[in-house]
């Protein structure tokens, strides 16, 4: 009998109110979608960053003939025994772990896998536009400064390029992204807080005679405010759904689409969404419920 009361109650109120609760079901929607994602980027930062740190290089590539480097010009190339005494002085650096050579067959090859949906970039670069390199896997990534002021200008070497220049450049733009979603998910979390303080507190004034009679007939301060914050849970629960779908949808969408041109195997998994999906679904129950709480025993007066 009770139960029964409390789910008619928990209907009345949403039916009275609905347009407000639809209001807080597609803000706590929203927010949970953009909390989820700022985690989602997050997940994605972090898997890629373990995977690029034992990958970071220093490319030192050589002069081709008619270079238009200053410090190729007049030459016509470098050969076999400048490229063994090149290779020698690399060796001996201290922060130097490893040392491969890349001819320019294999950096065509190279080419052709990381551009392989560019067709037009693929016809314009032939095998002999390629240059030869040396790629120096450094000990310590953060050591590149030394070995490249040591690099810069030696013989035989066009320029030198630190990969992790670009790495930083390119995590620098997602940490933006993670945190412009979150901030915009902080402010909507607050919008939909006080929604639900409004809603609930309208549906308590509307209730006030009811109430009154239930506190009159010796019914509990909880037994009174349940309905108001099943309420809220209800609205919370909607919201997460919806929320776990956006998150679904931009998983498939723009994170596995993105992953195309990312060049690695950090792909967000299932695992990792379910996670997110689950945690920003606790979350927007439990401001709910909160919401519900604080705005009742500050309005509920019978």
């Amino acid at each position: 009998m009770r139960a029964n009361f409390i789910f008619s109650e928990v209907w009345i109120g949403l039916r009275r109110n609905l347009t407000m609760t639809i209001a807080v079901i597609v803000t706590v929607a929203i927010g949970m979608a953009l909390l989820g994602v700022g985690l989602m980027i997050n997940s994605q930062i972090s898997s890629m960053r373990d995977y690029w740190t034992d990958k970071v290089e220093v490319s030192v590539f050589l002069c081709k003939k008619n270079d238009p480097f200053p410090q190729c010009k007049g030459s016509g190339g470098v050969n076999e025994q400048e490229q063994a005494a090149l290779k020698t002085q690399i060796e001996s650096m201290q922060q130097v772990q490893s040392v491969e050579f890349e001819d320019a067959a294999k950096a065509y090859e190279n080419f052709k896998a990381q551009y392989k949906n560019d067709t037009v970039m693929l016809s314009a670069i032939q095998v002999g536009d390629m240059p030869e390199s040396f790629r120096v896997k450094l000990k310590d990534p953060d050591t590149y400064e030394a070995v490249i002021q040591q690099l810069n200008g030696a013989k035989g070497v066009s320029v030198v390029v630190n990969q992790q220049t670009f790495l930083e450049k390119f995590f620098g733009l997602l940490e933006k992204l993670r945190w412009a979603a979150l901030v915009i998910a902080i402010v909507l979390v607050f919008a939909a807080t006080l929604l639900i303080g409004n809603t609930v507190r309208l549906s308590a004034y509307n209730r006030r005679r009811e109430t009154g009679i239930m506190r009159l007939v010796g019914a509990s301060n909880l037994y009174i405010q349940l309905p108001f914050v099943m309420e809220g849970v209800i609205a919370g629960l909607i919201g997460g759904v919806v929320a776990a779908v956006l998150l679904i949808v931009s998983k498939v969408f723009i994170f596995d689409g993105v992953q195309l041109y990312l060049f690695n195997n950090s792909e967000l998994s299932w695992e990792t969404l379910a996670g997110v999906i689950t945690l920003t679904m606790i979350i927007g129950v439990l401001i709910c419920v909160l919401a519900s709480f604080v705005t009742l025993r500050r309005y509920l007066r019978v």
